[in-house]
């Protein structure tokens, strides 16, 4: 599978974190899991670049953004 999304072809799944405006909006590409990395991008930027992270890295961060554990900016 390729790793790297098509944007037209691909779809994506904005943070339940977004805010009730939609603004800030990071969004993943939930059918890339199964490959073992998730791409995640600016919704703001939707034909820009995805990050692409490891499935266990992408876990780790939503599970420390659950827990309040980044702290805040």
């Amino acid at each position: 599978m390729n790793t790297t999304p098509d944007p037209s072809h691909t779809e994506w799944v904005k943070s339940s974190y977004s805010g009730d405006g939609g603004y800030n909006c990071v969004e993943w590409a939930p059918a890339y899991i199964s490959s073992g990395t998730v791409p995640v991008r600016d919704s703001k930027a939707p034909h820009g670049p995805a990050l692409t992270f490891t499935a266990s890295a992408w876990s780790s961060f939503v599970t420390a953004v659950q827990r309040d554990a980044l702290g805040r900016a």
